[in-house]
Formats: structure tokens, C-alpha cells, sequence
């Protein structure tokens, strides 16, 4: 029998006893000195963090990033180089649920990804879908509040969620494909990655282009209905933690193919849409798929926590050759992020194992929550300032990206008027679903809606009916059937009183919608 590891306290001395405390006599009151007692309750009421405000469900693992195509003309990052490899990072998550969440809810699914490459830490944080419901940041906290739990009855909305999506057009892009058969992926290995956002992209000549981030799964896709999930969670909440886990455990290595579609700096002013606008996609035809390479998953997590639940992904982590763009989504995201891992992981998450940077990293931030590795190694403790006389780090010019070309002057643009929201929707509508898809998209839609009051519901197929005369005509169609099944008469109103349920109020059923 070879020798077990011997039990130490946190500071390293010998633990005599961890099975009975510390009394004063057999029958005795327990005894203050019982240190061990007190730290081990102690750090029981401090073994949780505060879970992540959104993604709080989320599920990852290591692996690496292959570059075979040749960008090179659009980028000096290193890291996408042909022949590149990077070890890379992945957490997929929901946006809405709790971390006690079901995994098979339908939701939009965050698709982030982290890679340490030899010029520091670049995160791509985006979604399984290329849009998001909003255009500009100033609405994001507004939207997540009506994906979370109602103030007074804590149980999660669907009056919130449709009241604010009928009076956000925007939104019409995102919630049909949600609704969609791909607003339910049969596990994370099966669904696409976007960047979702404008970043740019800028070369060694101080050339910028925009581009857009795409990852294909080569599992292919495979979603799931709403009654297949429902049986599934009847079964396990921890369905896409299962499938990644054992498929990775097993070597079964998930892989995603990169692609990118470019469109030159100054294309942007010309160009018949928005290119920075959240909600839309670049037409295909207009901005081919490039390949790039594909990244492999191939490692679990050794610890959850330590891994993946205090990883920490912000779009403000990028590298020379990679940049952001005018996109408003992503210029209030490049605070936020960051902002919340400092709020929820302390003043230096970024120096957490799993979130370090694997190339050295030198700068002048100080003290507070997580300073683990006591900042700068110098040599000398007079370098904690800039400029200094002491050998301190120093910066780099060389790495500075080129302008940022902007004109106008600042005010607030309203970003409800001037947008075509019904174009590429119908798009979506008439030329990428066939019949079923269209069915099951007016089944799920319909089905949604129930019990939501009626006006809310009105203001919504008012949308659909811009966009396509079959959409609205199924939606409707289902929303009648499905409300008269379940006690509600085609105003909204249950059959069994005659007092609309206020805002907030839900009924008992839940059905399957965005939220967890």
C-alpha cells in the first residue's frame, strides 16, 4: 500500500484529527481554540462567488487553435499566422438561466473562447448566433432585466420579455432564429460560433479591415424540439455538461472550422447597411467565408471552478493585428466584461491561473483583491510608477494599432429610426427554411406567446406581418390553438375569469421560451 498524502492545514502544518472536534470533556461545549473547526465552516460559507450576472450555465474545456489558410495580408497578429498553433480556451454557456439551470432550455448560447497566444490573451466572447436582440449597449442592461426573474413574483416573464421585444424591432432578426429549430442545440458540440460583432483586423502596412468571426462546427448540426429537450430534462439537468465531458474524455475531440469574412476599411462607407449594426449579417454573396484553420477541444478541466467557472473572457483582451470597431455593442461590451470579472472575481482576476497570460506581462497596477503574484519583478522595488528611472517596463509603440476613422460629432443617434429590421429576417424566412423549419418556427413562436396579454402579443404579429404574410398567419394561427387548449380565450384572458392577470403575474405553465 503506498503512502497516502498527509492532511495539513492551509499553512501547511500537520492535521492531527478530522473527524472529531474539540470539546471540554465528552458531554462538553465545543471549545473556541478548535481552529480547524472554524476555518473548515468558515470556508464552507465562502466556498461560492457570485455567479456570473449572464452565461451564468456554462460548460468548457482546453484545446488548441490551428491556422492553415493564409490571412496574412489582413493581420500581423501572430497568432493567425499560417501554421500557428495556439492552446486556446472554451466555455459555452446560456445567457438568461441560473447556474441550477437546465442545460436544455431554449436560449441563446454564449460561445466564448480564449487564446494564449505569445503577444498576450485575445478573447472572441460571442453567441451561437451571427445577431443579437439589440443594437446599442445603452438597452443591454434593460434586456437582461427582462430575461431574469420578475421582482415580485420571481419566476421568469414572458410578458416582460415579448412587451420589450414588440417595442424593439431590432430584436425581430434574433427572436426568429431563436424560435427557430437552431434556438436548440442538441449539444455544444453541434452548434456554430460567431463573433457575432465588427472587429477589424489591421496588417504591418497599417491597413485595417473589418471582419467578422465565424465557427463551423464539423460535427454538424443537430438541434432538438421543444418536447425532446422537455424529456431530457425530465432525465438530467446537466445534459450538454454530460455530452462534452465524457466526448472529450472518451477522444471524441470536437472541432470548429474558422472562417472570416472581410470587407476593406473604407467599404464601410459605402456600404447599403450598417456593417456595425449587432443585429444584422453580412450577405455571403457580397463578403465570402475565408478559411482559416479550426481549433480542437482535447482537454477537460481538471477542476470546474478553477477552470472554467472562474475563467474570465472580455472583448477588450486583443492583440497587435486585432482590434475592435464602431459596433456600439461591442464598445459598451469592451467595458462591461471587464468590469463584471473585476466586481466578481476581485481588482486582478486577470492574474487567476486560468486566466494569466502565457507570455510574460509587465505593468504597474497595484494592491487590492487577487494580487497574487505581488505585480512587476524588476529587480528593483523603485520601479512602481511610469516613467521611471529604475528599469521599469516601458511601452511599445510599435504595437500601436492604426486610426480608428470616425467623423460626425457626439450626440445620441436614435437607433430605432433609419433601420430596415424586417429585410434580412424575410431573408431568413423565405430563402434559408423550408416548410417544416417554417412550421416549427410558427409552432414554437405561437406557443410562446401564450398567456401573454393580448395588446403585448397584437404589437408583435404586427412586426411578423412586415416581414412575411405566412409568418404572421402561423404564428397567429398557433397562438389561438395553443391559448384556447390552455384556458385562455383569444384576447389572452383565462376562460375561467374575467380579469386580465397583470404584467408580472404569470401563469402557472411555463412554456419554453428564451429564458430559463
Amino acid at each position: 500500500m503506498t503512502d497516502k498524502p498527509k492532511l495539513t492545514t492551509t499553512a501547511g502544518a500537520p492535521w492531527p484529527n478530522n473527524q472529531d472536534s474539540v470539546t471540554a470533556g465528552e458531554r462538553g461545549p465545543l471549545l473556541l481554540q478548535d481552529y480547524q473547526l472554524l476555518e473548515k465552516l468558515a470556508h464552507q460559507n465562502r466556498e461560492r462567488i457570485p455567479e456570473r450576472t449572464v452565461h451564468a450555465k456554462g460548460w468548457g474545456a482546453h484545446g488548441v487553435l490551428r491556422i492553415t489558410g493564409d490571412i496574412s495580408r489582413y493581420t500581423r497578429a501572430k497568432a493567425l499566422q499560417p501554421g500557428a498553433e495556439t492552446p486556446m480556451l472554451a466555455r459555452f454557456s446560456t445567457v438568461a438561466g441560473e447556474q441550477g439551470a437546465a442545460d436544455h432550455e431554449r436560449d441563446v448560447r454564449g460561445f466564448a473562447l480564449k487564446f494564449y497566444t505569445e503577444e498576450g490573451n485575445w478573447d472572441l466572447v460571442g453567441n451561437n448566433t451571427p445577431v443579437f436582440f439589440i443594437r446599442d449597449g445603452y438597452k443591454f442592461p434593460d434586456f437582461i432585466h427582462t430575461q431574469k426573474r420578475h421582482p415580485k413574483t420571481n419566476m421568469r416573464s414572458p410578458t416582460a420579455m415579448w412587451d420589450f421585444w414588440s417595442l424593439s424591432p431590432e430584436s425581430l432578426h434574433q427572436v426568429t432564429i431563436l424560435m427557430s429549430d437552431r434556438g436548440l442545440p442538441k449539444s455544444p458540440m453541434h452548434m456554430h460560433g460567431y463573433g457575432s460583432h465588427t472587429y477589424s483586423l489591421w496588417n504591418d502596412a497599417g491597413e485595417r479591415y473589418w471582419v467578422k468571426f465565424h465557427f463551423k462546427t464539423q460535427q454538424g448540426i443537430e438541434t432538438l424540439s421543444n418536447a425532446e429537450a422537455e424529456e431530457i430534462i425530465g432525465r438530467t439537468r446537466e445534459g450538454y455538461q454530460e455530452q462534452l465531458f465524457n466526448a472529450i474524455d472518451q477522444g471524441d475531440y470536437p472541432r470548429w472550422t474558422m472562417q472570416i469574412q472581410v470587407m476593406p476599411e473604407k467599404d464601410a462607407e459605402t456600404c447599403g447597411f450598417n456593417p456595425f449594426d449587432l443585429t444584422k449579417v453580412w450577405p455571403h454573396g457580397d463578403f465570402p467565408l475565408i478559411d482559416v484553420g479550426h481549433f480542437e477541444l482535447n482537454r477537460n478541466p481538471e477542476n470546474y471552478f478553477a477552470e472554467i467557472e472562474t475563467a474570465a473572457f472580455s472583448p477588450s483582451n486583443v492583440v497587435p493585428g486585432i482590434s475592435w470597431s464602431p459596433d456600439k455593442m461591442l464598445q459598451a461590451r469592451i467595458f462591461s466584461y471587464a468590469d463584471a470579472h473585476r466586481y466578481r472575481l476581485g481588482t486582478h482576476y486577470d492574474q487567476i491561473p486560468v486566466n494569466r497570460p502565457r507570455c510574460p506581462v509587465h505593468h504597474y497596477h497595484k494592491d487590492g483583491e487577487m494580487n497574487v503574484y505581488g505585480g512587476v519583478k524588476t529587480g528593483n522595488p523603485n520601479a512602481f510608477y511610469e516613467p521611471n528611472s529604475f528599469n521599469g517596463p516601458v511601452e511599445q509603440r510599435d504595437a500601436q494599432e492604426p486610426p480608428l476613422r470616425v467623423s460626425g460629432d457626439a450626440t445620441r443617434y436614435d437607433h430605432r429610426t433609419g433601420h430596415d429590421d424586417y429585410s434580412q429576417p424575410r431573408a431568413l424566412y423565405e430563402k434559408v427554411m423550408d416548410q417544416g423549419a417554417r412550421d416549427r418556427l410558427h409552432g414554437n413562436m405561437g406557443g410562446a406567446l401564450v398567456g401573454v396579454p393580448t395588446e403585448i402579443v397584437e404589437r408583435w404579429l404586427g412586426h411578423l406581418a412586415q416581414v412575411h404574410p405566412d409568418y404572421v398567419a402561423g404564428v397567429r394561427k398557433v397562438w389561438q390553438e395553443k391559448s384556447r387548449d390552455a384556458g385562455y380565450d383569444p384576447n389572452g384572458l383565462p376562460i375561467t375569469g374575467d380579469t386580465p392577470h397583470e404584467a408580472g403575474d404569470e401563469q402557472p405553465h411555463s412554456p419554453t421560451i428564451a429564458a430559463e
